[in-house]
């Protein structure tokens, strides 16, 4: 087994995540710690105001029955008062239980039930019909809060009675050891099992990123350092951006939707410094731009860019690994040049100061992570499952190894098995899960993780994941393959926004893809077809013709056994709503295979 560690750099936390919010508030009490946005625009959150709002809801908590242990779900999109609600429930040790706010009924009834939440915070009054309706096999369920009812006045409002004191009471008696949240896994291969993370957990996660990338977040240019939080609160990678944030003494802000269409002129607004994204982001905003010069008749030069960019990008990769001696004085002067007419423009699209982006979540395609970082936003790659508390391994400032997903997070340690599994280890990986003990003993040997991904680790330390244990296809000539890799090769093209390899106990490999709306609209207008339905699109001769150059190319990089012999176009992407994605985005595999099983079949047929 290769191992390769990277010694922490601070003292293991002693107490809560609470704690930095009324530390800061002494030392800082100026200090803007977020902002929210109201009346048109952001509005400032002092260090002190903030401590205050989080002290007067945790009173509020205490009147209506919260205890210390107890767990309360909160079912939102991202907002500011879930990290309102997090921070007052961790600072009287009680345990914050994040639910999806797409989740259907039964997943409701099935996280509620099994952490036995006393109380759950939902957005709207369409959530609070979810939790009702599941309601009568909830017995410990005592409140249901609604947030556009303005649950957080009067939850404060019932605490004004309360002294202060009795907060930091129950707040220093918790411990690192203590638990802060059940975060429940994506579920992408069966029923989704609640992670216990403690304090500690978070913390050494939160540290670990601000001790190894601080110089990266805090390079802005004289600026206070910012970032806006739009990735789901209830997926860990989220959450671990509002943590280290808020510990870090920098300013965040909050946006709801994924959606490119509401969250650039969030970016816009906002104005953040750096950036934590997932791959969708940084694809959708370049397919975006590339489509806004090809109807602006500037196609040409865009591409001509994206070309520099890359090009300058690998160059200083190079020589950052000690490969090469940089940017040639030709393509210095191109860059240059590119950077007026192009990227500025695109930097812009992120409101003009974002240097830095931190990128997990799934894989991001190499070329795609040099043309931004040749675009003067460098993106640093990590991995991480939510039972590691977010990020275990992620690209060290100015050495990124673009198509890799870095070297272990200050504290951590990464090991290859010999069948080619991902092993992990450090503070950040979780206690267990929860009411799993079997389960948690097989994931857990000696303080190791073993992850179910499939990767290696080159000369130089770097991890790059090839795919999923559980997802290896062994077609019926015993070929096996990692569909990962490929799929992820063939929705390189703009028009595909998703592609599910399948093959196993088949004599050859095929796929499923679908087409991303907006993209395939676009196309069809710069071919003056408008008026051409879903239908039609998929029964194109033109289209099929370029999807499958499309396949072509991602076939090129493996071998013929691997490689895909046949496709067909599905008329709607996999949604969420669907259960054929977690609300991370991934593909859940065996849904989609037993939703398409009769496409499936006809791929085989004679």
């Amino acid at each position: 087994m290769r191992e390769v560690s990277n010694p922490g750099r601070s003292e293991p936390a002693a107490g809560g995540l609470a704690d930095s919010v009324y530390d800061t508030a002494e030392q800082s009490p100026q200090l803007v710690q977020l902002s929210r946005y109201a009346r048109g625009g952001w509005q400032p959150v002092t260090a002190v105001r903030f401590r205050d709002e989080v002290l007067a809801l945790a009173k509020g908590l205490l009147t209506r029955g919260v205890r210390y242990g107890d767990r309360v779900a909160v079912m939102s999109g991202t907002c500011y008062e879930w990290t309102l609600f997090d921070y007052a429930l961790w600072s009287i040790g009680a345990i914050p239980v994040p639910v999806y706010p797409t989740s259907a009924p039964e997943q409701v009834r099935w996280i509620l039930a099994e952490t036995q939440a006393v109380a759950c915070v939902v957005e709207h009054e369409d959530h609070a019909m979810t939790v009702g309706a599941v309601c009568d096999a909830l017995p410990e369920l005592t409140g249901i809060w609604q947030l556009d009812r303005d649950c957080v006045t009067t939850l404060i409002e019932d605490g004004r009675g309360v002294p202060d004191a009795l907060v930091h009471r129950q707040r220093l008696g918790v411990t690192a050891d203590s638990i802060a949240t059940v975060i429940y896994t994506s579920g992408t291969t069966g029923r989704p099992k609640g992670c216990l993370l403690t304090h500690g957990n978070f913390a050494a996660e939160a540290d670990a990123l601000l001790d190894g990338w601080g110089e990266v977040f805090r390079d802005t240019g004289g600026v206070p350092p910012a970032t806006l939080v739009f990735l789901p609160l209830a997926h860990v990678y989220g959450r671990m951006v509002q943590v280290a944030a808020v510990r870090g003494g920098i300013r965040i802000g909050h946006h709801g939707k994924l959606s490119t269409d509401t969250l650039l002129p969030a970016l816009a607004s906002f104005r953040p410094t750096f950036l934590h994204a997932v791959p969708y982001v940084f694809e959708k905003i370049y397919q975006r731009a590339r489509e806004a010069a090809e109807e602006a008749g500037r196609v040409e030069l865009f591409d001509q860019a994206a070309e520099t960019a890359i090009a300058w990008a690998a160059a200083k990769e190079r020589r950052a690994l000690g490969h090469g001696s940089g940017p040639a004085p030709a393509l210095r002067v191109r860059h240059a040049a590119y950077d007026r007419m192009v990227y500025q423009r695109l930097r812009g699209v992120l409101g003009g100061r974002v240097r830095a982006v931190m990128s997990g979540g799934s894989t991001l395609g190499r070329e795609l992570g040099l043309f931004f970082a040749g675009a003067g936003m460098t993106v640093y790659e990590g991995y991480g499952l939510t039972e590691t508390s977010a990020a275990i391994t992620a690209n060290p400032p100015g050495r990124p190894k673009f198509g890799t997903v870095g070297r272990p997070v200050p504290g951590a340690s990464v090991a290859i098995a010999d069948d080619g599994e991902v092993w992990v280890h450090g503070g950040t990986v979780f206690a267990g899960y929860l009411n799993h003990p079997r389960c948690t003993e097989e994931a857990l040997v000696e303080g190791w993780l073993a992850t179910g991904d499939i990767g290696r680790l080159d000369d130089d330390g770097y991890l790059t994941i090839t795919g999923r244990k559980k997802e290896l296809i062994v077609t019926s000539s015993g070929k096996n393959l990692a569909p990962g890799a490929l799929e992820e090769r063939v929705r390189a093209h703009p028009l595909i926004a998703q592609c599910l390899v399948v093959g196993d106990n088949r004599p050859y490999v095929a796929a499923l893809i679908t087409l991303d709306a907006q993209a395939l609209a676009h196309w069809l207008k710069l071919r003056g077809r408008e008026q051409l339905d879903v239908w039609g699109a998929l029964a194109d001769e033109e289209l099929h013709t370029e999807i499958q150059r499309a396949v072509a190319a991602a076939n090129h990089a493996v071998s013929r056994a691997e490689s895909i012999r046949a496709f067909r176009l599905l008329p709607k992407e996999f949604a969420l709503e669907d259960g054929l994605l977690t609300p991370s985005l991934k593909m859940r595999r065996h849904a989609i295979l037993d939703h398409y099983a009769a496409d499936i079949e006809e791929l085989y047929s004679p």
